[in-house]
């Protein structure tokens, strides 16, 4: 298999890709070599993996968290922590790791990355306190940082412009079929195989991916060779997270507001040590001055921070509320999944003829929508109804998430793809931290630090109530941040190096 560099052909003269912020007064003259289409298909299989094995991991798992609290006898507050603490891991490093795969290997940031979380997964079966599974689940949310942060930015360096949509689009379909499949299985393993079985089944697809890269791949992709690491940047973005996520959790106790005012504070400092930072592991300008890059991204900040609980919170829902199994909430809970992998790959490729933002306009109103029907659930909500309301999300988030994906890869150049595929993924989990910021807050005030039975089920729905007409108000929010991307004459929106 031939090799593959992704290192542009640089020159001495202003094209604004000439120059590399690592390798001052330096000429690196590297040969463009296509991709050809065995590399591809490897890369698309690679990315459809990744795409898949993690989003299963977290939709399986939130099907199996009453059980598990039941077995370790954890609050409402510690439930919610063991998807937080994955989502936090991941988020931390998502970013640092997208800048370093750029400067020494997407390839080798993705092998080590599916090796970790395999690792990981793999030990789960073996814990037997809450403080082991926390701990474990922070480690798979490293491994999930490195794949996450590396594979969009490999597929996108392989398909070009034209054919990227649908190559995004299986991506895509590949995350939601991993959202459908959790729910399903993931009720059907923790009812008859109990929830360690669903660590297992990242096992063996995780070693067929190392397979692949290890036997098909031959080569390396760097953009970023020689640049130096932003540690000091990397660790203001952590402490960040960190306080504003931890604060969330202990509101109203005025710790946690101090600690979202510390959080909120570190923002700035990041901000303004970013734009002075001569190799910034965060490029302040491609906000700044990539208007299509900047709402894209808000907009999936604010999507997914609308949407991601809405299968935890109706997990628990289900299963407390309406005393349904593991199994027949799955059932239930795969609509919204199932529905977006339908639609993902169509839209994708949709949004290689059309404009992606308007695209992914439509799917945000769609979202809000159904969003909306659910902030009028109770204890004897019809059946059908809330299979309605997922329906109407599963499709408005299939018709957001692919053009919104291609809308923010298309606007860089190929030296940001790993750090434009880091913040995308960021946006994501940072949207579904927040998300269940916003549960574990309405919790920690409704509810408190209790056991949740059944009865606790009033404040529990009225708990529910609050949380839905907050991501409401978020979705609204969401849309007119998408319609703010959209530009005529705006044909070229990629910022210079």
């Amino acid at each position: 298999m031939p090799y593959y560099s992704y290192m542009r052909m640089r020159s001495s003269t202003g094209n604004p890709e000439s120059s590399s912020p690592g390798r001052t007064g330096k000429t690196a003259q590297v040969l463009h070599v296509k991709p050809d289409i065995i590399t591809r298909r490897i890369v698309l299989i690679l990315a459809v993996l990744a795409g898949f094995i993690t989003p299963f991991d977290g939709s399986a798992v939130n099907l199996a968290l009453p059980v598990i609290g039941s077995e370790f006898h954890m609050d409402i507050i510690t439930l919610s922590w063991v998807t937080t603490a994955y989502l936090l891991s991941c988020a931390i490093f998502l970013v640092p790791f997208g800048k370093l795969a750029d400067m020494y290997g997407r390839k080798k940031f993705y092998l080590i990355g599916i090796g970790i979380f395999v690792t990981a997964s793999l030990l789960m079966t073996l814990i037997g306190s809450e403080q082991e599974f926390i701990a474990l689940r922070i480690i798979q949310g490293v491994g999930s940082a490195m794949i996450f942060g590396t594979a969009v930015a490999l597929l996108t360096s392989v398909y070009p412009p034209g054919e990227r949509g649908f190559a995004i689009g299986l991506y895509t379909t590949a995350v939601y079929l991993g959202l459908s499949a959790g729910p399903f299985l993931g009720g059907l393993l923790t009812t008859y195989l109990g929830w360690r079985s669903i660590f297992l089944v990242n096992v063996p697809l995780g070693i067929i991916a190392i397979a692949l890269v290890i036997g098909r791949i031959h080569g390396e992709w760097t953009e970023c060779k020689g640049e130096r690491f932003d540690l000091a940047g990397s660790c203001i973005y952590a402490i960040t997270i960190v306080a504003v996520m931890y604060g969330l959790s202990l509101v109203p106790d005025m710790t946690g507001l101090a600690l979202i005012l510390f959080g909120l504070i570190c923002t700035f400092i990041f901000i303004r040590f970013e734009r002075r930072a001569p190799n910034p592991v965060l490029n302040i300008l491609l906000f700044t001055e990539n208007r299509i890059f900047a709402f894209s991204n808000l907009a999936a900040l604010i999507n997914y921070s609308a949407t991601f609980s809405v299968s935890f919170i109706l997990s628990l829902y289900l299963q407390i509320t309406q005393e349904f199994s593991s199994a027949s909430a799955g059932c239930i809970l795969v609509t919204a999944p199932f529905m977006q992998m339908l639609i993902a790959t169509f839209s994708g490729k949709l949004s290689d003829r059309m404009d992606p933002g308007t695209i992914a306009s439509v799917g945000m109103g769609l979202s809000a929508l159904a969003i909306f029907m659910l902030v009028f659930i109770g204890k004897n909500t019809p059946f059908w109804y809330i299979i309605m309301a997922l329906v109407i999300l599963g499709i408005g988030f299939g018709i957001f998430s692919s053009p919104n994906t291609n809308a923010i890869m298309s606007a860089v150049e190929k030296r940001y793809y790993g750090v434009a595929s880091g913040i995308l993924a960021s946006m994501r989990l940072l949207g579904q931290m927040f998300s269940m910021g916003i549960v574990m807050m309405v919790f920690a005030v409704i509810i408190g630090p209790i056991e949740l039975v059944p009865d606790s089920e009033d404040a529990f729905i009225k708990s529910l109530h609050y949380i839905f007409i907050l991501f409401t108000i978020l979705c609204i929010i969401g849309i007119y941040a998408s319609f703010q991307r959209i530009q005529k004459g705006s044909s070229d929106p990629r910022i210079p190096g």
